[in-house]
């Protein structure tokens, strides 16, 4: 699906990533995490083929992104985090946008706009931004592309919205499709990605399921700790603590707790998912 080999990219000498590989595969929702600034939307730009790094290549279903041909361009959907809509109306989008979509399916289309309260009707310009970024959502899941790139979706989305996001977005991956969502917001990707991505230091220091995380380290809460912590926060209802699953426990991934201690460059943590 996705094939990145040795990506550099930069801003003069300022370097935002340094000779990333990875691979992304169909069938599963990736979500990449990282803090502000760290490179995740330029990462995901330079997937779609929007910018172009100075070293190393990213290719997609066997094409390479930066070329930017149309048998790439009809299977890839981006939606960034910053959206400009025209001054239509969301079935005017549909039938304007939709034919550069070869599997555009205006019926889900029209469904996802009725579950997220979206009037049809209204120019697309005269709607707050969460309403916005439901038309484009409803549209990238519609245009049934294999690759789906989501950039920041869940800014300018209510708690309600949130929750529908999550579910809309798990019912439309098959076996075909690979969906990558960015996001600083990390409990907003709560039980819908099934592999994480963290981008930190100019590097993907972890690409690992859901499953792999449990596997290794279990999540919890403790009033003391002991031996087989790894990483601690203290919290007025305890301590929040990532410990050795010796015992083959499985727990749910804390992924907040997780982000912390990775990005407080937790070695212990990191040398276990090497």
């Amino acid at each position: 699906m996705v094939n990145i080999s040795n990506l550099t990219f930069g801003y003069g000498k300022q370097k935002l990533f340094q000779n990333i590989s990875l691979e992304l595969k169909a069938g599963h929702i990736y979500g990449l995490l990282g803090k502000n600034g760290a490179g995740k939307s330029t990462l995901l730009k330079s997937i779609a083929g929007l910018i172009f790094p100075k070293e190393g290549t990213c290719v997609v279903n066997g094409f390479s992104s930066k070329k930017r041909i149309p048998n790439f361009l009809q299977e890839v959907f981006f939606l960034p985090e910053d959206i400009y809509l025209p001054s239509v109306n969301a079935k005017q989008f549909a039938e304007n946008t939709g034919c550069f979509y070869p599997n555009f399916n205006a019926n889900q289309y029209f469904k996802l706009l009725h579950l997220f309260n979206i009037n049809e009707t209204k120019e697309l310009d005269h709607l707050s931004f969460g309403q916005q970024k439901k038309v484009m959502i409803a549209f990238g899941l519609s245009t049934n592309t294999s690759l789906l790139i989501m950039d920041e979706p869940t800014n300018g989305l209510d708690i309600p919205s949130k929750s529908q996001f999550r579910k809309v977005i798990a019912s439309s991956l098959n076996e075909d499709r690979c969906i990558v969502i960015s996001t600083h917001q990390v409990r907003d990707l709560d039980n819908l990605i099934d592999r994480i991505l963290v981008l930190h230091d100019h590097q993907i220091v972890l690409n690992r399921s859901i499953d792999e995380i449990a596997e290794k380290v279990s999540f919890g809460v403790k009033a003391t700790s002991d031996a087989t912590d790894i990483y601690i926060e203290e919290t007025i209802k305890g301590l929040n603590v990532i410990s050795l699953n010796e015992d083959e426990n499985y727990s749910k991934v804390d992924m907040e707790l997780l982000f912390n201690a990775i990005i407080n460059n937790n070695q212990s943590l990191t040398e276990i998912f090497k």
